[in-house]
Parts: C-alpha cells; sequence; structure tokens
C-alpha cells in the first residue's frame, strides 16, 4: 500500500482501491485555500497515471465537512479586488471584483468537477455534516453512502449567498425539483434516513467504521470488473444524463463500435465460469501532447 499525506487530505492506494480521506478533524474539515488545488491535484494525478480502479472519498472527526472556511481567506478571495486606499485604486477594485471573484469561483468549481471528469468511478462515504461546499463536494460523486447521523444541507442561503461551486447543476440531475427547491430556499438540513428515501444517497449505514466496510466492499466489487468497461459506463451514464435519449443511443453504438473490447468480455465470461479474478487489462495512463 501507498500513502502519502498533504495539508488537507490522506491517501492511500491498496488492491486498485484509492482512499482520499479529508484529513482536518480538529476543524470539521473546513475547506481552505490549500483544499481547492490539493483535490484536483490528486484526483487527476490518480486518472493521468491509471494507479487505481476506483476512488473512495471519506472523512474523519464526527463531520464530513463544515464547508468553505472563509476565515482562511483573505479579503480579495472573497470580495476580490486591488489593494490600496486612495481613490484611484479603490475605483479600479470596484470595476474588477465582478471578474475576479467570477474567475476564483470558476477555478474552485474545476476542483469539483475534477471527480465528475475523471475516468474512475468515485465512492463518496458521509459521515455527521455535509454542509454547504460538502453538497458541491458529494453531488460530484459517482455515488453517496452515509451513517445514520449525518445531514446535508444547502447553508449557502442561511449565510446570504447563493451556492455556486455546483451544487444546483447537479443536484437537480439527482433529486426532484421540488426537493431541491424546498432545501435551497430553507437551507434546512435533510437528514440521512430522508437522503435516502428521495435518493441522495445509496445507502445508510449504522457507523462510520460499519459504513467505510461497506462502502469498501462495494469498491471492491467495482475494482473486481473490467476498468475499461467500467470506464465506459461511467462516461456514457454522465453523456446520457446530460443529452437527450437520441442523442445518448447514437454515442453509446460509436462508443462501442470503437471502444467494445471482444478479448476482455471472453476474459470476464471465463473468469466467472472458472470462479476466478479476471486478468483485465487497466486503463492505459493519459499522456501529455509532449510526452
Amino acid at each position: 500500500m501507498t500513502t502519502r499525506t498533504t495539508e488537507c487530505f490522506e491517501v492511500s492506494i491498496k488492491d486498485h482501491i484509492a482512499h482520499i480521506r479529508l484529513n482536518r478533524p480538529e476543524k470539521r474539515n473546513a475547506m481552505i485555500r490549500s483544499f481547492w488545488s490539493e483535490l484536483p491535484q490528486i484526483v487527476n494525478g490518480i486518472d493521468a497515471e491509471a494507479s487505481a480502479r476506483v476512488i473512495v472519498l471519506s472523512s474523519t472527526g464526527p463531520h464530513f465537512t463544515s464547508g468553505l472556511d472563509v476565515s482562511a481567506f483573505g479579503g480579495s478571495e472573497i470580495a476580490p479586488g486591488a489593494e490600496g486606499n486612495d481613490a484611484d485604486t479603490k475605483r479600479k477594485a470596484k470595476l474588477t471584483a465582478g471578474q475576479a471573484f467570477y474567475q476564483n469561483v470558476l477555478g474552485m468549481q474545476d476542483a469539483f468537477s475534477a471527480l465528475e471528469n475523471c475516468r474512475i468511478p468515485v465512492l463518496a462515504a458521509i459521515q455527521g455534516g455535509c454542509i454547504g461546499g460538502g453538497v458541491d463536494l458529494t453531488t460530484a460523486c459517482d455515488m453517496r453512502y452515509c451513517t445514520q447521523d449525518a445531514f446535508f444541507t444547502i447553508y449557502e442561503t442561511k449565510i446570504g449567498m447563493t451556492a455556486d461551486v455546483g451544487t444546483f447543476p447537479r443536484i437537480v440531475k439527482i433529486l426532484p425539483e421540488g426537493i431541491v427547491r424546498e432545501l435551497a430556499y430553507t437551507g434546512r438540513r435533510i437528514h440521512a434516513a430522508e437522503a435516502k428515501e428521495v435518493g441522495l444517497v445509496n445507502r445508510v449505514f449504522a457507523d462510520h467504521a460499519t459504513m467505510l466496510d461497506g462502502v469498501m466492499e462495494i469498491a471492491r466489487e467495482i475494482a473486481a470488473n473490467a476498468p475499461l468497461a467500467v470506464a465506459g459506463c461511467k462516461r456514457l451514464i454522465n453523456y446520457s444524463r446530460d443529452h437527450t435519449t437520441a442523442d445518448a443511443l447514437d454515442y453509446i453504438a460509436i462508443w462501442n463500435a470503437s471502444m467494445l473490447q471482444t478479448g476482455e468480455i471472453m476474459e470476464a465470461m471465463t473468469a466467472n465460469a472458472e470462479k476466478r479474478e479476471g486478468d483485465f487489462a487497466d486503463l492505459p495512463p493519459k499522456r501529455s501532447m509532449g510526452a
């Protein structure tokens, strides 16, 4: 097993499963400045090197995450603009503040989009509070699992903001629109049982340890399948979600016409008949143009 630690995360890879853990429990895993660069670097690195077949995203402490740590950002990030007190500097800061804020938010959105765009399935294991940016984060994952004490809240509304890092484009494709509107307009908590009932989470577990055991078992089941087939499933599910049925059917036909691997199909069938693990090809590493 390989393990490394960053300011916000602990990352380990074993048996084709990458486990990314938010690792600031003393701060309720609040999303500080380094969070937004570390997460996409970790996810994109795993994807680029094809070093795992599944990613499990979990956390530490009583809460999954309290969301964005506003105190960790300077005024230039939350209300961007040039520093200084003279009239000309203030004038220029006011003119450019909107564009600077826009660029900052795009960068934060990209951090979560890395989870959706990577070729590898991402399973989120959530305990306690999943607050504000935590909802943005987990809705970018393929599946969500939680403990009985878990709750979710689009908390931005409560502090006078509109969630802007990914919640709305994704959650409206997970939950009925009326439920989304209620959660967004009120900012109320949706607890584990209701989250399971409306389809926000796949399964609810009694406690953190039981949840991690259960999610890792699901991850192992995914990792036992042909990586090329699983990656194709993720690509085509995302495409089908965002396009018409006719467009998706055509894309699936084109995809299989170019990507279908008869050798992997035969290996999967033979391994299943012989009750053994399949000897599958891993995803090819991603290469830059200069590689």
